[in-house]
């Protein structure tokens, strides 16, 4: 290694990638927008060498479940200003658009951005129209338009966004369901699901509808939403779709964390596939920043093991992506997406959809490299 040349090297005082499995102080090397080296032997001559003894370096972060639109969506953000500079270099787009204006989505978001835009398009061929409910006219919901856009739409679009909660559907969520299937079974994606509620629509009726490789989202939440049974374990029917297959992301938003049913869940043995933010337009300016690092900060502090919170934004959410050779790792030959984090013990506290606090500091993002290039 000592006679490489490499544009950039960046140190650390322990790197983490839990698909290869390095832990340790060490080094990432940078060629173009390529890894070329990691780990812990790592050592040459570089254009441009940074050193941070007491920080993490984990490949880019990976959120699943999040709201990157510059326009056509009103819940919509720019990435490349609310995600990327805070340590995300993947953003999954939850149904911001439809089959009506995925062009310009495409164009400008997903092509005209730094971060990496994929989308879960939305059933509802209007996407997220300001003014009311996504699913509030059954004419939007276009199967054939909504199947011809991902065939279309290559691999820009990973699947269906299918939120049938009483937030997002005026319309029978049982219909609604059934067409996204119709949509998904035509394509060969998979859903994104948002559950209607529970107490109209039983959870388990619900999940035996899903597939192996479909997303439920929302997991979190409390009171008649909880995954978590009064005797403080984790319903069977969860564990049952978890088991045949079913993905299960633990998004936080403004109303579906709760340090009370996350706790119990990680003390049943119940991980989430994936941890995300469900960051959108309300959350901007927010104090404090509401950000995938604050939200891996929940759950370390709700008792999830370290390894398990950096493989749920990173390996693991790409994997369901299918880029696990470009992303989520550290492996030589995969994209140069770097994000360095460090804990903040004076940050504010961390604080859940209902106002429970935990204590434990935050983690901040403190340098991120997208394709080889510096961020912040």
């Amino acid at each position: 290694m000592a006679e490489c040349d490499f544009d950039l090297l960046i140190r650390a005082g322990r790197i983490v990638c839990t698909q290869t499995g390095l832990d340790g102080p060490g080094a990432v090397a940078i060629r173009g927008d390529r890894i070329v080296a990691s780990g812990g032997e790592v050592d040459g001559t570089a254009k441009r060498l940074l050193e941070f003894p007491e920080a993490l370096l984990l490949p880019g972060l990976v959120d699943l479940h999040a709201h990157p639109a510059k326009s056509g969506s009103k819940y919509g953000v720019d990435p490349d200003i609310e995600f990327l500079p805070r340590g995300v270099t993947t953003a999954l787009s939850q149904g911001d658009v439809g089959a009506e204006n995925w062009t310009a989505y495409r164009n400008e978001t997903i092509e005209g951005s730094r971060t990496r835009v994929r989308l879960a398009i939305n059933l509802s061929k209007m996407g997220e129209p300001e003014g009311g409910l996504c699913f509030r006219e059954i004419d939007w919901v276009d199967v054939d338009a909504c199947a011809r856009t991902i065939r279309e739409g290559g691999d820009f679009i990973w699947g269906i966004a299918v939120n049938v909660s009483r937030n997002s559907c005026a319309l029978d969520p049982r219909l609604v369901l059934r067409h996204g299937l119709d949509v998904a079974e035509r394509t060969g994606k998979p859903l994104l699901y948002g559950m209607h509620d529970p107490p109209n629509w039983p959870i388990a009726e619900q999940l035996a509808l899903l597939r192996p490789g479909d997303v439920v989202t929302y997991i979190f939440r409390d009171d008649e939403w909880s995954i978590v049974g009064d005797d403080g374990r984790v319903l069977p029917e969860v564990r049952e779709a978890g088991e045949r297959g079913v993905l299960f992301d633990a998004c936080h938003g403004m109303n579906s964390f709760s340090f009370h049913v996350a706790e119990a869940a990680i003390a049943d043995g119940f991980y989430p596939d994936t941890i995300s933010t469900d960051q959108y337009a309300i959350h901007v300016g927010s104090q404090p920043q509401h950000d995938l690092p604050r939200t891996m900060s929940k759950f370390l502090a709700a008792g999830m093991p370290e390894h398990e919170v950096f493989s749920r934004v990173g390996a693991r959410p790409a994997e369901i992506l299918q880029l696990s050779r470009e992303i989520g790792t550290l492996a030589p030959g995969s994209c140069a997406d770097v994000t360095l984090l460090t804990n903040n013990c004076s940050a504010a506290p961390l604080v859940d959809t209902r106002d429970v606090r935990r204590p434990g500091g935050c983690l901040e993002a403190t340098l991120v490299v997208r394709a080889g290039k510096i961020v912040s």
